[in-house]
């Protein structure tokens, strides 16, 4: 099983919705997946990202600042 890749049907075709045990078994791995991946290490490095989309989104202002930073202390050194 670990070879082949979940199939999943998303229509019923006009009967009743029926789930199967090899949803339910691929859900329970997707779930057991999940948590096993957010551990503090997955949630620093999803913070690490937000910050680099936040300072790549405002790239001439980052810049910007940062030399405004270097000048200061290099002024006042």
């Amino acid at each position: 099983m670990i070879g082949a890749p979940p199939r999943w049907e998303t229509s019923s075709h006009g009967e009743a919705a029926h789930t199967r045990p090899t949803d339910l078994a691929t859900l329970g791995q997707h779930n057991a997946q999940c948590s096993a991946a957010s551990g503090r290490w997955v949630a620093l490095g999803m913070d690490a990202g937000r910050m680099a989309g936040f300072l790549s989104a405002r790239l001439m202002t980052t810049l910007a600042v940062v030399a405004a930073l270097a000048g200061a202390v290099l002024y006042w050194r």
